[in-house]
């Protein structure tokens, strides 16, 4: 008989604003087998702007560190650090205090990257011998400190899923809207919660996904506020190269910018076109464009694409019912790029119990 799940938590400490940490090898360390003796696992982030790739996508770039670095150094270039988001211009976020203000990351770059690479709060793995699972940081350090994060990992055997239901959500006749189906007006999370307790599921993965008839429209999970969402992320998908072309050109006025090791490893796709683009920034607009749009194309088509998000639900709060587990600023966010006519979405809620 399978052991029952084993539910992980762990507090990290990134190394660097960017970092990847392996976690089932801090695990093994700490903990030993209590991971590894199960088939799967469930990794969760709480956090905005670090989390995890799904297992399938991490394979593409073989799991290894160094091809991670690339591939985020690439979108380094479409979403610079310091560039005019609007989501880093202090003084116009009313909902903060003076002594926020002072604190507060300026990390709309990192938020950006997070949605447009594809990454994930809360991904399930395979359990496979010696292959690394990373938490990838895009933020680890403000102000010269280290930000402490936090994952949770429950390893299990066997999945089920024991209810499904529809609901409808309405939206706006903006073609361009980010919807936060995590505001409580929706009343989607007490809906789960419900359901998770009449269920009886104890540990499991709460999967909200798009139905297959809805078109022009993804979801993924971030900090909803306001000027990230009605503003920054709007002009990306309005017109993605509008960050790059602010920034581009002072890295040709400091080469030295430019990291070294880019063009040693132009073998590699994404890097080959980054250093086009680099090297495009002098010639026109046109060619810019076209050069972010290749290097773009396969992560935008999965942010654009994304039709699933996870959640994990867990009772470790041991109120004697499972809730959704997500980060004080985690939100589910529904982004459209054109109205549909109803004026509604149709999302598909999966519960998922773990044993």
């Amino acid at each position: 008989m399978p052991p029952p799940p084993t539910e992980i938590r762990l507090t990290l400490d990134p190394r660097g604003r960017f970092d990847v940490i392996d976690v089932p090898a801090r695990i093994q360390a700490e903990l030993g087998d209590a991971l590894a003796r199960h088939r799967g696992a469930l990794y969760c982030s709480p956090h905005t702007t670090a989390g995890y790739l799904e297992q399938r996508f991490a394979s593409r770039l073989r799991d290894h560190r160094e091809r991670l670095s690339l591939f985020f150094k690439a979108f380094g270039a479409v979403f610079p650090p310091e560039a005019a988001y609007e989501h880093d211009k202090m003084h116009l976020r009313a909902e903060l205090s003076d002594e926020q203000r002072a604190v507060e990351p300026r990390n709309g770059d990192s938020h950006l990257t997070f949605i447009g690479t594809g990454m994930s709060n809360c991904v399930t793995y395979r359990n496979r011998e010696a292959s690394p699972v990373y938490f990838i940081d895009l933020d680890g350090i403000n102000q010269g400190t280290r930000r402490q994060r936090r994952t949770s990992v429950v390893g299990y055997d066997h999945e089920a899923v024991v209810e499904r239901f529809r609901v409808g959500v309405p939206t706006s006749r903006h073609p361009i809207d980010a919807i936060n189906l995590g505001d409580p007006r929706l009343g989607l999370f007490e809906t789960i919660d419900e359901s998770l307790a009449a269920a009886g599921i104890e540990k499991g993965r709460v999967d909200i996904a798009l139905e297959p008839s809805e078109r022009n429209v993804g979801l993924t999970v971030n900090e909803y506020e306001t000027l990230l969402m009605q503003h920054d992320l709007r002009e990306v998908l309005q017109n993605p190269f509008k960050f790059a072309a602010q920034k581009g050109r002072h890295m040709l006025d400091d080469p030295l910018a430019i990291p070294g090791k880019t063009i040693n490893y132009a073998r590699y796709d994404v890097v080959r076109v980054l250093n086009l683009l680099i090297e495009a920034f002098g010639v026109q607009e046109s060619v810019v464009e076209r050069l972010i749009a290749k290097m773009m194309a396969a992560p935008a088509r999965r942010f654009l694409r994304t039709r699933r998000i996870s959640f994990l639900a867990s009772d470790h709060a041991r109120e004697g019912r499972s809730r959704v587990v997500r980060g004080t600023y985690q939100s589910p966010i529904l982004v459209q790029w054109q109205a549909p006519e109803a004026l509604s979405r149709a999302l598909e809620i999966s519960l998922v119990r773990l044993s």
